[in-house]
């Protein structure tokens, strides 16, 4: 069977539409967006401020709501979970990267990656154990003991990237990794994240207003109008 046959999609977007009504105005931002995403590919998202681009991500992730369409992560029907169950699976079915790291600042490196897991359930042996792994993936293993204020800002964007996948999801969603990075540090948080969510087989979706780090992905997508649309760069 070809490699084609063997991909399985693990999100499945249909017809998802978000309005948002300020005085007498109603805001159509996404129109119906479909797509689907396979099991461990990479998805960058780009689009002018406003286009809507973190509204697609926070549904598909369940912290935000869809007036109308079906988000599906394998087979279940994310957008038909009630908040108790939407709260289980934002903990263990998806990581999340913003553009801010919301490190806890009292916890160390090391401490901030194992929380979630040990919060979720996992013995604190194994939660520590897995990340000590994640943070010599994202080469931060000699600054495990320290905190978030002894840290450079692209030092603590790649221990949000190791926490991101600490719980073993499926789906990393990350909102503007590098937003708030220089160049340089940009590149390296984007490096680690697209090989580390490769080594690991997760599926990926960046939002993204840099074009390099767009570039990565295998599809490269323009949220424009309300509607998605495909860039002819993509590495299908």
């Amino acid at each position: 069977m070809s490699d084609a046959l063997n991909k399985r999609i693990l999100v499945r977007i249909k017809n998802i539409v978000k309005n948002y009504t300020s005085g007498s105005e109603t805001l159509n931002i996404l129109k119906g967006i479909d797509f689907d995403i396979e099991e461990g590919q990479s998805v960058a998202i780009s689009g002018q401020s406003g286009s809507g681009k973190s509204t697609l991500l926070n549904i598909i992730g369940g912290l935000d709501r869809a007036d109308q369409g079906s988000v599906f992560i394998g087979n279940d029907e994310i957008t038909a979970l009630s908040e108790k169950e939407i709260s289980v699976y934002r903990s263990k079915r998806v990581g999340f990267i913003f553009q801010f790291h919301y490190l806890l600042r009292d916890f160390t490196a090391l401490e901030n990656i194992m929380l979630p897991a040990y919060i979720a359930g996992m013995k604190k042996k194994d939660a520590i154990d897995r990340a000590k792994k994640l943070l010599a993936e994202v080469k931060m293993e000699d600054r495990k003991g320290h905190f978030p204020s002894q840290l450079s800002g692209g030092e603590r964007q790649r221990v949000a990237v190791a926490r991101s996948m600490v719980n073993d999801p499926a789906l990393i969603l990350a909102d503007e990794p590098t937003g708030n990075l220089d160049p340089q540090n940009s590149e390296i948080v984007a490096q680690l994240l697209y090989e580390s969510a490769q080594k690991w087989k997760k599926s990926l979706i960046v939002v993204t207003h840099d074009k390099k780090v767009a570039s990565r992905a295998n599809v490269q997508l323009v949220l424009e109008n309300g509607q998605l649309l495909e860039e002819a760069g993509s590495n299908n």
